[in-house]
């Protein structure tokens, strides 16, 4: 194929251009709407993270931050969507340890891969997990509720936020470690889970936390222990799984953000900076706490990424020892 000198010229410059025009792209971003897919309904703990953040980093990056819920599927349906969007950091998810962690350590069959498909960016914050039973279970600590279970084989239920949840597995690791004779009892959803607890229908669960504050502060449930690396400044009496000789069971649940996989580096750094500046502020830090969250240590786009990976090895352990698989 031969070229005359204009046309040479001409595919020189657009060849030029290209990549230039690409890096003004980067230099320029964000300059439109980012929309945050949260891949569940509204009202759970991934929504109010999301939400909280998304209304923070509107004002942090001078565009608006749009949250999208596309539930479905414990979040593979949006998790799928953002894992096929165009790269340009114009959509973001709210990645959770269902999504991004579970999901990949029970189901074999998942339309996604949890680490080669998004670029993670980092913490939002991380979640203490705590251990309820019903405010009528005559145990007030987890050496009674071990005393009990023990004297009482057959009598312990305990509630998850349905099979292969971080609730099932986290639960089967504790009924192992500590000897606990119970009975597992799947639910649609950790709310209905509560619900029950509530009313006594169950006697026990594992949830977040901030979930949980409230049921907590007004009698109708009782914590035993805490999943955070020190004991947590709204249950200061009630110790870590640490304390108690379960450091495995000691896992904080957490939420953050991330990209599709290829998003430009430099677009990741802009919203890796941004999120950190939010959550130094003093006014964001004070509402985390308020409701029940840990704003989490400085954790890298680089170390984000190692930890989810880390935690998809340690719960597909759990998975297989219990044979748990979701299909």
């Amino acid at each position: 194929m031969h070229f005359n000198r204009r046309e040479f010229v001409s595919l020189a410059a657009a060849g030029t251009l290209a990549p230039l025009a690409a890096a003004n792209a980067q230099a320029a971003y964000p300059a439109k709407p980012i929309t945050l897919v949260v891949p569940f309904t509204p009202g759970g703990s991934v929504d109010n993270s999301g939400r909280l953040m998304a209304d923070r980093l509107s004002r942090e990056l001078g565009v608006p931050v749009v949250v999208d819920n596309k539930g479905g599927a414990g979040g593979a349906m949006g998790s799928v969507y953002v894992a096929k969007a165009r790269p340009d950091g114009y959509t973001l998810i709210v990645t959770s340890q269902s999504t991004h962690v579970v999901n990949p350590a029970v189901n074999p069959n998942l339309p996604y891969d949890a680490v080669k498909d998004f670029a993670p960016i980092t913490l939002i914050d991380r979640l203490a997990n705590v251990l309820l039973v019903n405010a009528d279970l005559p145990v007030r600590s987890f050496a009674e509720l071990v005393k009990y279970a023990q004297a009482n084989p057959g009598k312990l239920n305990y509630a998850s936020a349905g099979t292969g949840s971080v609730s099932h597995l986290s639960m089967e690791l504790m009924k192992t470690q500590a000897k606990l004779p119970m009975t597992h009892i799947p639910y649609r959803g950790a709310g209905v889970a509560v619900t029950d607890l509530i009313a006594g229908q169950v006697q026990l669960t594992w949830n977040n936390l901030s979930s949980n504050l409230g049921n907590i502060r007004n009698g109708k449930l009782r914590a035993l222990a805490v999943a955070a690396p020190q004991r947590v400044s709204q249950l200061p009496d009630v110790p870590t799984f640490a304390e108690l000789n379960l450091p495995d069971l000691n896992l904080t649940s957490w939420t953050g953000l991330a990209a599709p996989a290829g998003t430009p580096t430099p677009i990741i750094e802009r919203l890796y900076q941004a999120t950190r500046k939010v959550l130094q502020d003093p006014a964001t830090r004070a509402t985390w706490v308020e409701k029940g969250m840990m704003v989490p240590e400085e954790v890298t786009p680089q170390a984000y990424r190692a930890e989810i990976a880390e935690r998809i090895r340690f719960y597909q352990r759990i998975a297989k020892a219990n044979h748990i698989v979701l299909e």
